[in-house]
This record gives structure tokens, sequence and C-alpha cells, in this order.
């Protein structure tokens, strides 16, 4: 089995209808709750391609994939996905305004995308999200975003919660920008894998194992980098 798996990129050119075919009936519940259509395409194309991420790792076709999900709270459809087929290969998936990414691979992984707001510094995230050493680091929403993301791909990792995040402090890793590709860090024994794109969305990808990130036929994911 090769390493970790990422794939990337805008909701438009991941989306299908047909792919709503290869979703469990839980994930088609939680799809059409979804208020807005854009909301819906968002998860639909990110449930897609973290299917699409797995078949390429175990080289097992995306439709004969089951995504799982299962919280203790909430039930089926929410928590920490898995596949049925292959229960310990580590997935993760996030979308975030018609942006979607995923990655599959050995060991624990964690993914999360967020778009950068604009405006004023979100005062009230900093307060909720950084250790005392990340906060006096950190001055803008840009750099903000950037601990957010790497945090809640922890989260999805299963090593973090939400009410822990000023518990992690990430202030050993830099938080200025990749320049016009992805870069990887290290950072207490985890590899992590970072890019924004030209749109403003910030990606973290936390892997026991380094990752790699592929393209799919007709990606135009590098020129949104």
């Amino acid at each position: 089995m090769p390493d970790c798996l990422v794939l990337a990129g805008p909701t438009d050119e991941i989306y299908s209808p047909a792919a709503l075919d290869l979703l469990t009936e839980v994930e088609r519940e939680r799809a059409a709750r979804f208020l807005k259509e854009a909301h819906r395409r968002d998860f639909v194309a990110a449930h897609l391609l973290v299917r699409r991420c797995a078949a390429r790792v175990t080289g097992v076709p995306e439709e004969e994939l089951t995504l799982l999900q299962h919280c203790d709270r909430c039930g089926p459809g929410h928590g920490r996905p898995s596949l049925a087929e292959f229960p310990e290969l580590g997935v993760s998936l996030s979308h975030t305004g018609g942006y979607v990414c995923a990655a599959a691979g050995p060991g624990r992984i964690g993914v999360d995308a967020e778009r950068v707001p604009g405006g004023p510094f979100e005062e009230s995230l900093a307060a909720q999200a950084l250790s005392p050493a990340e906060r006096a680091l950190v001055a803008d929403n840009e750099s903000l975003i950037r601990l957010w993301v790497r945090k809640e791909a922890l989260i999805k990792r299963g090593e973090l919660a939400l009410d822990g995040l000023r518990s992690a402090d990430l202030s050993a890793l830099p938080l200025d920008g990749a320049g016009d590709g992805r870069r990887r860090l290290e950072w207490e024994g985890r590899h992590l894998l970072e890019w924004r794109t030209a749109s403003g969305v910030t990606v973290s990808v936390v892997t026991d194992r380094p990752a790699t990130f592929g393209l799919f036929p007709g990606s135009r994911v590098e020129e949104d980098l």
C-alpha cells in the first residue's frame, strides 16, 4: 500500500449528479438536508473525492467502497469517517465554500480546509483556538486560519477536541505562506502538507506518513494554487 494520497480541487470540477449513486442512504439523507444547493454540492463532492482517494490507494473501484461515519452523541452520519471494506485505512475529508479536499492512507489522517475571512481580526476565534504563545504571534486572519486548519486536522485525526484547542501549542511551526505551491512540515512525529489557493482557501493535511498530492483526469487544481 502506498503512502497517503491527497486530492483536492474546486467543487464544480469534482461534483457530478451521478456521485449520489455512490453515497450511502445516510449520506444522501444528510445531503438532502442542506438548505443551499452550493453547500449540498460541496458535501457530495467531498464524499465522492474521499472514495476516489481510497480507490487510488487500495486499487478497489470507488463504487465498491462504503464510507461510514458514527458519532456517539449524534449517531450515524457524523464523526470520524472510515471505510467498511478497509477499516484500518485512514480517511478524511473537508469542504468549504466551493472547494473540497480528501486524503486516504495508512495511519491516522486529518484534513481541514477553510476560507480566510475578510474584515476585522476574528478575536473570538483566536480566544477559542490559540494558546498564549500562538496568540502572541498572530496578528491577522491569515495566520489565525492557518493555525485553525492545523488544529481541525488534529481533531479529525482523533487526537484533539474542540474544547482543548488552546492546549495544543503549534507556535513552533511557521505562520508565513507557502508561496506558490505546497509546503511540507513536520511536528512532533507528524507530517503536514499545506497550501493556500488563489481563491483564498487554506488547507492542512496531517498524517503519520508523508502525503503525496495527486491529480485526477481533467484536474485544473494546479491553476488554483
